[in-house]
């Protein structure tokens, strides 16, 4: 055998054929055929008889990472064998689909159960939409429940909630027509009668008994606006006590004796008591403190008056109220009927103050009552008690800054009342502290009067 591995010595196997047979590149050449190689036939002399000496069992050869084999193509039956052979697969359960996200199938049935007390003592569905305007519910609220309005949805909830025995009887009452006017008209009419009769008291009476006409015809006046207030539409059906009666008074007395006393105070008085004035008879001097009892009288008569424009608009903003199918609604109409009420009775109070004497003070007054009284019928009396009380505390102030500025270093005290009484006269003070306190309660008014809930 000729080469370079050929056997150079005298046996069967040499150092050089067991590095062949021992090398790597036999064990990689083996690995990569799956067929042995046929090999070459012994040499001639070598004796094939003699024991072969013992061959180490050749090193598994390293795997190559570039070379990667490539399997090869499997027949038809070696395919059919592996699938049959191949570990089955487990079934997987089945993924439930992700369902839409959807409301309860019945939506006011959640608000049902939140409101029924209000259901169920409710007479009608306009009480109902009125106490869920007042929980904050609106037609935009009203549509997450499949509704146009709140007064649908409240139809829908007054149907749905069975009622007991004392609601059916409630809505019973509520059925039967409510008292005319008969019931109220003289009650109303009372305080103008009693002012009417003092007036004349005091303009025949002389000494003592023009002291008594005056002393009873302020407690018979006190006592006819207490009865005309606890009856008819001027009557305050629900709600605490407020110190309202108080700041009235107050007021009225300011009307009566404020401009005289704001006049005396400014030229340094008064220097004797007051001197009592009626539309029949006007005796007091150019110095003289005078009570002037004109606006007291034109007040009284406007109690009629203001009752009637009380019951015109809770008539007209029921009547709204039903017939409206939203609350902007029913706001857009409220609005105008209450200005238009306001309006109404100012005209009414300026015709009886030009018969008893034109006085500006007493007209912002009595805007200023209206509306006052309007807000507290309907369930808003702390606000109109706030705004009485603001303006008989800033007529009290607007007095005693006056009465401060005589004190040395003080003048600057009275320079404001100082300053407008010589531009419009002491009739200029009530005037400007009650229209700006109607003005601001008639806003507060506008915005508390339109909502349904003032109206149940």
């Amino acid at each position: 055998m000729r080469g370079p591995a050929a056997p150079t010595s005298p046996g069967p196997w040499d150092s050089r054929s067991e590095a062949l047979l021992s090398s790597a590149a036999l064990a990689a050449g083996t690995a990569r055929s799956a067929v042995p190689a046929p090999t070459a036939p012994p040499p001639a002399g070598l004796d094939l008889s003699a024991a072969p000496a013992p061959v180490p069992a050749p090193a598994p050869a390293a795997p190559n990472p570039a070379v990667e084999p490539k399997p090869l193509p499997a027949g038809p039956a070696e395919a059919i064998q592996r699938a049959g052979t191949a570990a089955p697969r487990t079934p997987q359960a089945p993924q439930p689909a992700a369902r839409p996200r959807r409301g309860p199938a019945d939506p006011v049935k959640a608000l049902m159960h939140r409101h029924r007390e209000l259901c169920e003592r409710a007479v009608d569905p306009l009480e109902i939409a009125a106490g869920l305007e007042a929980h904050g519910v609106t037609d935009r609220t009203a549509a997450r429940f499949r509704h146009r309005d709140v007064f649908s949805l409240a139809e829908e909830l007054y149907a749905r909630v069975p009622r007991g025995e004392a609601a059916v009887a409630r809505a019973d009452t509520g059925r039967t027509p409510a008292p005319g006017p008969a019931s109220w008209a003289l009650t109303v009419c009372a305080p103008g009668a009693v002012a009417g009769l003092a007036t004349l008291g005091l303009a025949l009476g002389t000494g003592g008994l023009r002291l008594a006409a005056g002393a009873l015809g302020a407690l018979g006046l006190f006592a006819a606006l207490l009865l005309a207030v606890r009856r008819g539409p001027l009557r305050v059906t629900a709600g605490p006590p407020t110190a309202a009666p108080l700041w009235i008074l107050g007021l009225l007395a300011y009307a009566a004796a404020g401009d005289g006393l704001l006049d005396q105070l400014l030229r340094g008085g008064p220097d004797t008591g007051p001197v009592v004035t009626t539309v029949l008879d006007a005796t007091a001097g150019p110095d003289d403190w005078t009570l002037d009892t004109a606006p007291l009288l034109a007040l009284a008569l406007s109690v009629a008056p203001a009752a009637w424009c009380a019951r015109l608009f809770a008539v007209r903003a029921r009547r709204r109220l039903a017939a409206s199918r939203g609350l902007a609604d029913f706001a857009a109409g409220a609005r105008p009927l209450l200005l238009g009420t306001v309006a109404l009775h100012l005209v009414g109070l300026a015709g009886l103050l030009v018969l008893t004497g034109f006085h500006p003070g007493a007209l912002a007054l009595g805007a200023l009552l209206l509306t006052a009284r309007l807000l507290a019928v309907h369930g808003f009396a702390e606000s109109a008690a706030r705004a009485l009380g603001a303006a008989c505390a800033a007529e009290a102030l607007a007095l005693a800054s006056v009465l401060a500025a005589r004190l040395p270093g003080l003048d600057v005290l009275g320079a404001p009342v100082r300053a407008l009484v010589a531009h419009g006269g002491p009739a200029a003070l009530p005037a400007l502290v009650c229209g700006c306190a109607a003005l601001v309660l008639l806003t507060h008014a506008t915005e508390a009067l339109s909502r349904a809930s003032a109206h149940a």
